[in-house]
């Protein structure tokens, strides 16, 4: 999973965080970028869901992290990597609307 690439102003290519391909066949658009102010650990979840999902190989011992054969072989479902980011879409911004709505607890300086 990766951000798809847009052209800015000066012609520089940089991030569209409302566009995510998932492979050479799947690109999820219109993500609101709303969703990724929940925030985990100091990093949006979206972006923790992209890096966990990425196929990648430790330098070590060479061995291949693909979550998609995981998906395939051990969950027995080849659509759970992009269920999985549905599901933190949804999830993201309902939390940020129920903490929005929150009123303030008037306590500490201010």
């Amino acid at each position: 999973m990766k951000f798809a690439r847009v052209r800015n102003a000066e012609g520089k290519t940089e991030p569209d965080r409302s566009t995510v391909v998932c492979n050479g066949h799947i690109t999820i658009r219109g993500i609101p970028l709303k969703s990724y102010d929940y925030v985990v650990n100091g990093k949006p979840a979206l972006e923790w869901v992209m890096e966990r999902q990425r196929v990648a190989t430790d330098k070590a011992s060479g061995i291949v992290n693909d979550a998609n054969l995981w998906a395939s072989q051990i969950m027995k479902n080849p659509k759970y990597p992009l269920k999985l980011f549905q599901r933190v879409i949804t999830v993201s911004l309902k939390t940020m609307k129920i903490v929005g709505s929150l009123t303030p607890l008037g306590i500490g300086p201010g």
